[in-house]
């Protein structure tokens, strides 16, 4: 039970590894508030948790329905020691074609939903410390054709957990990113806009990509367990890191 008694916000936790890492969290002892837009996966996803997880319903890109979800979260849990800002859409198109309107739906999603959840959390976290995980990607360090308003969100949420966990070090609180590498509804939804044809060449170039397994993990096996380890006290010392969890198809150097 590494999490007893620990209080826990996730956002997108209705879908793949939000998911995931809420039922991870319960199972290692903690109480989880979960926040999304999906409502009704959103209620099936803690119902199996009785009253170890409820859920809230919370537009990140929103600054006062974060400040409602996450007061509404922390009155219910009585305490908060980690949040897990998991909560992400993906859009593609060329990238001389995509709309204002698009840019500002990816960035108001990946990172302004980032920006909003941590300050929200560090203004409960502050006076015990805590721990703050944030999700980036390997597309943001490689690049992601078809995607380019993705990955830049994704980078500036690298640059942004850097600089938190630097400012907010002094507070007891470690803040890194993970760049996950995980089978999830996001990745068939991107497949699908690639064709049969192309669906096949990425499902094939990913056995020359990713050194173990040649796939993408699985959410509850591959990514809830190092997501657990983060939350944990055995990750006091780790703060400031993109960490890597996709077998190998992004090597980050120093």
């Amino acid at each position: 039970m590494q999490l007893d008694g620990l209080g826990i916000i996730v956002t997108g936790a209705a879908n793949g590894i939000g998911a995931a890492t809420l039922a991870a969290y319960v199972r290692e002892g903690a109480r989880v508030a979960a926040l999304d837009v999906e409502d009704e996966r959103g209620a099936a996803v803690v119902a199996p948790h009785g009253d170890r997880a409820r859920y809230f319903h919370c537009d990140v890109s929103s600054q006062p329905e974060v400040e409602r979800a996450v007061a509404g979260a922390v009155a219910w849990l009585g305490r908060l020691d980690v949040l897990a800002s998991v909560a992400a859409i993906e859009r593609g198109g060329p990238a001389e074609t995509i709309s204002a309107d698009d840019w500002a739906r990816v960035l108001g999603v990946n990172l302004m939903g980032t920006v909003f959840t941590n300050q929200a959390a560090f203004r409960h976290l502050k006076e015990r410390g805590g721990r703050i995980i944030n999700f980036g990607s390997g597309g943001a360090v490689r690049g992601q054709v078809g995607s380019s308003h993705y990955a830049a969100s994704k980078g500036a949420v690298h640059a942004f957990t850097r600089t938190v966990a630097q400012e907010w070090g002094g507070y007891g609180i470690t803040v890194n990113a993970v760049a996950p590498g995980a089978w999830t509804r996001m990745y068939d939804e991107y497949l699908d806009r690639l064709g049969e044809a192309g669906r096949e060449m990425a499902v094939n170039a990913m056995r020359h990509m990713i050194p173990i397994g040649g796939k993408l993990g699985d959410p509850e096996r591959d990514i809830a367990p190092v997501m657990v380890f983060l939350a944990s006290a055995a990750a006091h010392f780790v703060t400031g890191q993109l960490i890597s969890v996709d077998g190998g198809m992004v090597m980050l150097g120093a």
